[in-house]
């Protein structure tokens, strides 16, 4: 998943953070304008990031002392060049594009900015990489001069609103894609700000938008930080060009364009790419949504809008689409892209990245969001699950590809290759780990449907189950000498598993890649709620709960399905808030953190929210909008906690369900300043945390063995939110940040930002 313009000051602590960075002025030199003033050597880019994480560098994420100092491999000459030091070194003149990025430079396929940058250099051109310039100094981002071609800027993995803030907007204490895991090295809507410090110095070079934030912010939407409804952020930001979704191939189309002489005002002809016009005379075929003023003057044209764009998100069927702001400014949206062949997506994660952090973050402890991914494996993209708050549908799209198993298998050798591989592959997925292929064949000659989800309310009669080529590359890669184990952790839709009359998958998975816990995603338990997100009735997530504990039976192991909760979604009142802490009080689950909904841009329930409609009805939907209800419908879920009593007892309420106050085994608290009640007592000691939204199991959970759960890095925004930093969906890789991790995703619900996360289906 971005989520653009929010005024607010950067906290405290941000003063000594200025004065570091004032001496970060890089020397501009290359193509085109001449060097500026500045030091040159290897310390104007990375390594000053690295000086500026100060005290933190000896710390770890969490702020204690590291024991050991981090390990690193990979030399500098395997890194793309970060100052015209490195440019010369590889015996450049200049450089064709500058990549200005809001995440620290980690050259891993899970990354955006890596991605798009090798895929560039396998074409041909040359990339320097600017990560996390100082935004208050114009001369951060001229390290390299002028670029001969032009400016490709993105927040990076994640929207810079998700990576600052929590759902509650409480600024967060850690970065993941951060060197040493320090916080505020980079601005609110990083995509903007970049955008605009470029232009003040470079007035007429090519710059074009990227990411996750771009992405989903290329056209009109609601931001959930300002309560407002903001433009697109192509106007803001002062580019001139933005590419959504997968940009890998816009990216070419683009540099060659610009490079065979074409203006880039010209290029309005690239498939997934957005731009401005002041006038539609050239403009053909195109869908007119109403004016920005119209959006704003009347909630339910935005609604009706974006229900058009959400319509014409299918790169098959989908249609140009043009906002009408003042002054006579259009922003016209191309046609999707088309998703990549598996040919095309080995070949991406076939190119020669260095697998690794750069070196000149070494001394800040590395790169936090790299540990997660480092040794897992991206298999997929997009998805056909279609969950109400996830940006996958806008982003990826719901049409899935696969990366073959040769190429998988060539990525685990090199894996276990590495000094630091011990053996374990901590996941093998994307968006979500068990689609590998289109719905069905139909969706590659006419594209996904546009009234009809391939899973809900039930699964489509065409829909095409078929396990086996996951099956082919799990057991592959359990063979490879050297590999202990090979985790699935981006999580499976259990939907999906349910559909397939071969129960050969689900024994597998139970017997070789769950250790203790399986999380899967039910999201909620009350079927009112679960039909406005899009997810199955609640008596399919118990089926296969039975089925899960059946075959593990037969396996003779000890294993349990642990569920991700969401609270305050749309639709959800307080009645469904009790049906929800009714399950986890029967269930024996004892919730350390309640994952909220967070209003992410460009979801289906973040307009739900906004609008107070559902786009596709426009029927009204309840919504949880103050900090108290949201309180209430939190606090109902963790009702066990001492410090909830109180607010559970006034939602009991409100409510009407006075018979849940007592001291009867069905109660969820006691009256007065009475302990709380209900059975299940506390949560089972053996119960690990899944990468920040976790869910300690309780007596119906026997205290089981939980496997950390490494949530998919790459991925778009979705709208779950904890009191941890959202990281984004696997396979999330977006516009030039076309790599894992880009929140998220896209960013489902926010999970911690400990690193790169995958999605919980």
């Amino acid at each position: 998943m971005s989520y653009a313009a929010q005024n607010r000051q950067e906290g405290t602590g941000r003063a000594g953070a200025q004065e570091s960075r004032k001496s970060q002025s890089s020397q501009k030199q290359g193509a085109g304008k001449p060097a500026r003033k500045g030091a040159s050597g290897h310390a104007k880019n990375a390594a000053a990031q690295a000086k500026h994480a100060g005290k933190g560098a000896s710390r770890n994420v969490g702020g204690g002392r590291q024991k050991h100092a981090a390990v690193h491999h990979a030399p500098r000459s395997a890194f793309l060049p970060v100052n015209m030091d490195d440019v010369r070194a590889r015996g450049w003149d200049g450089i064709d594009f500058a990549y200005v990025c809001g995440d620290a430079y980690v050259d891993q396929s899970s990354f955006g900015m890596a991605i798009i940058s090798r895929v560039l250099e396998s074409h041909g051109y040359k990339v320097g990489i600017i990560a996390q310039p100082d935004w208050r100094d114009p001369e951060s981002v001229n390290v390299f001069g002028e670029p001969r071609l032009g400016f490709l800027v993105s927040s990076g993995n994640m929207d810079s609103m998700v990576n600052h803030y929590t759902v509650n907007k409480v600024p967060r204490s850690q970065d993941a894609y951060s060197p040493g895991g320090a916080p505020n090295r980079r601005p609110n809507h990083a995509t903007a700000v970049y955008g605009n410090l470029i232009r003040r110095t470079h007035k007429h070079t090519p710059i074009i938008l990227g990411g996750i934030e771009a992405s989903l912010r290329r056209l009109a939407h609601y931001d959930y930080w300002s309560d407002s409804l903001k433009r697109s952020i192509l106007l803001d930001s002062g580019a001139d060009l933005l590419i959504y979704g997968m940009g890998e191939r816009a990216i070419v189309e683009i540099a060659d364009a610009l490079a065979a002489g074409i203006a880039v005002e010209d290029i309005t002809f690239v498939d997934g790419t957005a731009y401005k016009a002041r006038s539609l005379e050239s403009v053909e075929d195109a869908i007119e949504l109403p004016a920005f003023e119209a959006l704003q003057a009347d909630k339910l044209e935005y609604a009706r809008s974006f229900n058009v764009q959400w319509e014409n998100s299918d790169p098959y069927r989908g249609k140009r689409l043009v906002e009408e702001y003042p002054h006579n400014v259009f922003v016209v949206q191309n046609s999707p892209q088309k998703p990549l062949s598996t040919e095309e997506l080995d070949a991406v994660y076939a190119l020669p990245y260095a697998r690794d952090y750069h070196p000149d973050y070494e001394a800040a402890g590395g790169v936090p969001a790299i540990k997660e991914v480092k040794f897992s494996l991206s298999s997929n993209r997009g998805c056909f699950g279609e969950c109400s708050f996830c940006a996958l549908t806008f982003h990826q799209g719901r049409i899935v590809t696969a990366r073959s198993k040769a190429s998988l298998v060539e990525e685990a050798k090199q894996l276990t290759r590495d000094p630091e591989f011990k053996g374990y592959i901590h996941d093998v997925g994307g968006p979500t780990a068990n689609f590998t292929a289109p719905a069905c064949k139909a969706q590659l000659r006419r594209g996904a449907c546009a009234h009809k989800a391939c899973l809900f309310p039930e699964p489509c009669k065409k829909l095409e189950v078929n396990h086996k080529p996951y099956l082919d590359v799990l057991r592959a890669l359990r063979a490879l000498p050297g590999v202990k184990k090979v985790f699935v952790r981006s999580g499976v839709r259990f939907d999906y598993v349910m559909a397939d009359s071969d129960d050969t998958f689900l024994r597998e998975l139970s017997q070789y890649h769950v250790s203790g816990q399986l999380r899967v995603a039910p999201e909620h338990v009350s079927d009112a709620v679960l039909s406005v997100m899009g997810k199955p009735k609640n008596e399919v997530y118990q089926a296969f709960c039975k089925k899960f504990e059946a075959i593990n039976d037969k396996l003779g192991l000890k294993q349990f399905v642990v569920p991700y909760l969401m609270s305050s979604h749309p639709g959800s009142t307080l009645k469904e808030a009790i049906e929800l802490a009714e399950f986890c009080r029967d269930m024996g689950f004892n919730p350390e953190q309640v994952q909220d909904f967070y209003p992410t841009p460009s979801t289906m329930s973040t307009a739900m929210y906004y609008t107070g409609v559902d786009p596709r009805t426009m029927e009204p939907v309840y919504t949880p909008k103050s900090s108290h209800e949201k309180a209430l419908q939190r606090a109902l879920i963790q009702y066990r906690n001492p410090a909830n009593r109180d607010l559970v007892r006034e939602a009991l309420r409100k409510a009407h369900r006075e018979d849940l106050i007592g001291f009867g085994p069905k109660c969820l608290v006691r009256p007065g300043d009475g302990r709380s009640g209900g059975s299940g007592g506390k949560g089972g000691k053996g119960a690990a945390a899944s990468g920040g939204n976790s869910v300690r199991s309780g007596k119906g959970a026997k205290g089981a063995h939980g496997a950390r759960g490494f949530g998919g890095g790459k991925g778009a925004p979705s709208g779950r939110g904890s009191s941890n930093a959202g990281a984004t969906k696997r396979g999330g890789k977006g516009g030039l940040s076309n790599g894992r991790g880009e929140h998220a995703g896209a960013h489902r619900s926010e999970a911690v930002n400990t690193g790169p996360k995958r999605s919980r289906r």
